[in-house]
């Protein structure tokens, strides 16, 4: 039995994908109409600002309590804000398709 067989690697959950998702529907709803919304670019966005965020990884309820107060830090809010308002410019900038 290989090793992702013999584990549930489904149960360790990044809590930043759900605060960056959100916040870039947040940031997005204020774009110019001009701001490509194609699935490419979106997942191109997401990608971005998740590479520039501190990754808050968790198995257990436990680790869901604590990732929980974490997020909530002023100062981790603030970085995924700028990490996603960094990603919205790169992309809209340089898209990863022709237009």
């Amino acid at each position: 039995m290989g090793f992702e067989q013999q584990y549930d690697f489904s149960l360790v959950v990044n809590e930043a994908e759900k605060l960056v998702i959100n916040e870039l529907e947040k940031q997005l709803k204020d774009e110019p109409d001009e701001t490509c919304l194609c699935s490419e670019c979106v997942l191109d966005m997401t990608s971005c600002a998740l590479n520039n965020v501190k990754p808050f990884y968790r198995f257990s309820l436990m680790g869901a309590l604590y990732a929980s107060f974490a997020i909530h830090d002023k100062e981790y809010a603030e970085s995924i804000k700028t990490a996603v308002a960094d990603a919205i410019e790169r992309i809209k900038s340089n898209p990863g398709h022709t237009l």
